[in-house]
C-alpha cells in the first residue's frame, strides 16, 4: 500500500510540476513577446507551488527525506535510540493531526463559508487550501506506519 501512494505521490508531484513549467513559460511568451501579460499565469503558479510545497512535504515525510537534527541519537544505544524515534515520530504524528488536518479542515470550511474566490482564476479559495488536509491524510498514514514498524522493531529487539 505505501508504495503506491508513494507512486501517487510522485506521479502528482511530477504532473504539478510540469503544469507549472508550462504556466510560467506561458506567463514569460505573453509578457515578453506578445506585451500583455496573462492575468492569470502568476496566481495559478502561486497556487501550483502551494500545492507542490505541502504534497512534496507529505511525500518527503513517507520516504524520511524531511530535515532532522541527528546530534542526540548518536550519544543513545539502540534502544533509546528507538525510544527517541517513537517520540518524535509521535510529535510529528500530533502536529499533522492538529495543524494539517484540524486546522487544514477549519480553514477550507471557512473559506468555503466565506466564499471566498481568487482574484485572476475565479477559484474557490477552499480548493486551494484543501490540499492542507489532503496531506495531513498523507503524513499521518506514513508516520502511523513509521510508528508499528519502530515499536515492533523495539519489541523483537531489533
Amino acid at each position: 500500500m505505501k508504495s503506491r501512494i508513494d507512486l501517487f505521490l510522485e506521479w502528482t508531484l511530477s504532473i504539478l510540476l510540469g503544469i507549472m513549467v508550462l504556466d510560467v513559460f506561458w506567463g514569460v511568451i505573453t509578457r515578453y513577446i506578445l506585451d500583455s501579460q496573462s492575468s492569470w499565469t502568476d496566481e495559478l503558479a502561486r497556487y501550483l507551488l502551494i500545492w507542490l510545497s505541502i504534497l512534496g512535504a507529505a511525500y518527503a515525510s513517507g520516504k524520511k527525506l524531511h530535515i532532522a537534527i541527528d546530534l542526540l541519537p548518536q550519544y543513545l544505544n539502540e534502544r533509546n535510540q528507538k525510544i527517541l524515534d517513537i517520540v518524535i515520530t509521535s510529535v510529528v504524528l500530533l502536529f499533522a493531526i492538529t495543524v494539517f488536518l484540524i486546522g487544514g479542515l477549519r480553514y477550507v470550511y471557512i473559506s468555503f463559508e466565506l466564499g471566498q474566490t481568487s482574484p485572476a482564476l475565479k477559484l474557490p479559495i477552499g480548493f486551494v487550501y484543501i490540499v492542507m488536509p489532503i496531506s495531513g491524510l498523507f503524513i499521518c498514514y506514513y508516520k502511523l506506519l513509521d510508528l508499528v514498524v519502530i515499536i515492533k522493531n523495539l519489541k523483537n529487539g531489533n
